[in-house]
């Protein structure tokens, strides 16, 4: 029985509750149809009420704002000035979509392209492949960091490796330099021509920002700051500082003072006095006000990062209770977003259940408009960009035969290794040093697999071989793996018989970025054809069992490494 008032001015008695919490998590979208089909679910959560009530799914601050409200992506280049504008943002039509003069994609990944036109987070899995292949461009120069993009964090590995080394008939790199940043020695540190080491997380500042993607709950708003607890033992800077510094040894405004000088000392520096908009840093916390420190609006404070760490890392500001539900529509929460900084002015929104600009692009692709589609990809664009939702089969489904590959395989991130980073640490080793495929118990029996088994996984793009281990609690048709255990032989400092390199695997071999030919001489992104996220888990494959091999396979030759082995044993001693 909390009162509460809309938007429009009407006051209601109660807050009414939907006890039905549904969450699309990023596995929904990592489909050729997943765009649709989080659309779905949402859709259903719309239908019921069960958006931003009690007991139903809640935003967190930043959040809820409308795609409006967002920049639209700008990708006009001139050389030795600033980007036109935001390199991502949200496209509201065809007119808003990052091509070229002639119509060809302006971005590396062909990203907001008449290929995925709401591809708000870029295309990283297309860029090295892209490149490689001149389409739509070759580039000169690939900056990377810390995106292990030749082992863990690619599509098709060993062909993406193999991209990365090749050369033209004149013995030059078709991709002639990669400029990577690191702090370990990853298997991507192989192929840099230039690698600037960087820090751990124990080493440096980091701003998890209200900017960007912070810590929040749906009961109010939370950022909070990393800083070093250690001092690096080796020549090392924190990558923030050395984009600052590379920053203003080009002179970029933002980056640099009036008489030319840098603007920021270093990251932790920026984290303070950075401001996007007056008033508005990277973090909401301890800021300057008038009658001393206040949150949200402010202007810097020289103490702010000493100020987060007393509070111990973060800082929260909680919505008062009038505002805690029905936050795009709440009038109280509305005026807290305002005053704490999220918006300029009130931004409340409907929800669309008839999408607009999705119907623009289909427009588009019935002939209508000035913006017109390729012709290969018309049909495309008016089927999938529906404006209410659909369903359709993964691409890969229509490109094979089912019944012959009729497992599903899915890699996911174990949360103690998110990407690769912390293999070598003794503790994590010890809880996950290999990782097994997982498989569910029909098709553990159908094989008759025992303990200590290995077996042969094969896709319609490769095949690995890998030791198997039951597990019951599973889906009857899918098996699956962590991402980022197995490691290439030479990095990460391990030695070369370390279970990560001979029992440890990757699924993505198994994955291919483009979809199988279609006779058309056209290069096939498997991604989502509208928001371009990689179709990872579109991957089916069929399983048999093997003779154990010496090692998981494939199993790549050592790479060189920049730094020395690892010790054979660690022993430390724990005080109270």
């Amino acid at each position: 029985d909390r009162e509460w008032t809309d938007f429009r001015g009407v006051t209601h008695k109660t807050m009414t509750g939907r006890p039905v919490a549904m969450h699309a998590m990023r596995g929904v979208s990592a489909h050729s149809n997943g765009f649709q089909t989080a659309r779905a679910i949402h859709l259903l959560q719309s239908l019921i009420g069960a958006v931003e009530t009690p007991g139903s799914m809640r935003f967190k601050p930043p959040y809820p704002k409308p795609a409006t409200s967002h920049p639209k992506p700008h990708c006009k280049v001139t050389p030795g000035k600033p980007l036109d504008g935001p390199h991502l943002g949200y496209p509201q039509g065809p007119a808003d979509l990052c091509l070229t003069a002639d119509g060809k994609p302006a971005r590396i990944d062909k990203a907001f392209t008449w290929e995925n036109p709401l591809s708000a987070h870029g295309l990283m899995h297309m860029v090295i492949s892209n490149a490689h292949a001149g389409d739509p461009y070759k580039i000169d120069t690939l900056f990377l960091y810390m995106a292990n993009m030749s082992w863990n964090s690619s599509m098709n590995t060993s062909g993406v490796m193999q991209m990365l080394s090749d050369t033209d008939e004149n013995g030059d790199y078709v991709i002639p330099r990669i400029i990577y940043s690191d702090a370990y020695s990853s298997e991507m540190v192989a192929y840099a021509d230039l690698i600037l080491p960087d820090t751990t997380y124990l080493e440096r500042h980091d701003c998890i920002s209200l900017l960007d993607r912070p810590i929040s709950e749906p009961g109010g708003a939370a950022d909070a700051i990393r800083y070093p607890v250690i001092q690096p033992d080796r020549d090392v800077r924190g990558f923030q500082s050395v984009l600052l510094d590379l920053g203003a040894r080009l002179g970029l405004p933002a980056m640099v003072n009036q008489d030319g000088s840098p603007k920021f000392a270093d990251y932790a520096d920026y984290i303070i006095n950075h401001e996007r908009k007056p008033g508005i840093g990277p973090l909401h916390g301890f800021r300057m006000g008038e009658k001393g420190v206040q949150h949200g609006r402010g202007a810097p404070n020289a103490a702010q990062i000493d100020e987060y760490i007393r509070a111990g890392g973060f800082h929260v500001s909680h919505i008062p209770d009038e505002a805690a539900y029905f936050k795009p529509w709440n009038r109280a929460y509305q005026d807290w977003a305002v005053k704490l900084g999220l918006y300029d002015k009130p931004d409340p929104y409907l929800i669309q259940l008839w999408v607009e600009p999705l119907r623009r692009f289909q427009l588009a692709a019935e002939g209508k408009g000035p913006a017109q589609p390729p012709e290969h990809l018309r049909a495309q664009i008016h089927h999938t960009l529906d404006p209410l939702p659909l369903w359709y089969a993964p691409f890969l489904d229509d490109a094979i035969d089912p019944a012959e590959y009729p497992i599903h395989a899915l890699t996911q991130r174990p949360m103690a290794m998110y990407h690769s980073w912390g293999t070598q640490n003794a503790w994590l080793r010890q809880i996950h040093g290999h990782n097994p495929l997982f498989v569910p118990t029909a098709i553990w029996q159908a094989h008759s697999f025992q303990d200590g088994d290995w077996a042969e996984v094969t896709s319609p793009h490769g095949t690995i071989t890998v030791p198997v281990v039951h597990m019951a609690a599973l889906n009857p048709h899918t098996v699956w793996t962590w991402n980022a255990i197995g490691k290439r032989k030479g990095a990460w400092a391990l030695s070369e018989d370390a279970p990560e390199a001979t029992k440890g695997f990757l699924l993505n071999h198994l994955i291919h970025e483009l979809l199988p030919p279609k006779g058309d001489g056209l290069r096939w992104s498997n991604s989502d054809p509208v928001t371009g996220q990689a179709a990872w888990f579109d991957l089916r494959v069929k399983i048999a069992r093997a003779v154990a091999p010496p090692e998981s396979q494939p199993n790549h030759p050592p790479q060189k490494s920049p730094v020395g082995k690892g010790p054979k044993t660690l022993s430390w001693q724990v005080r109270k």
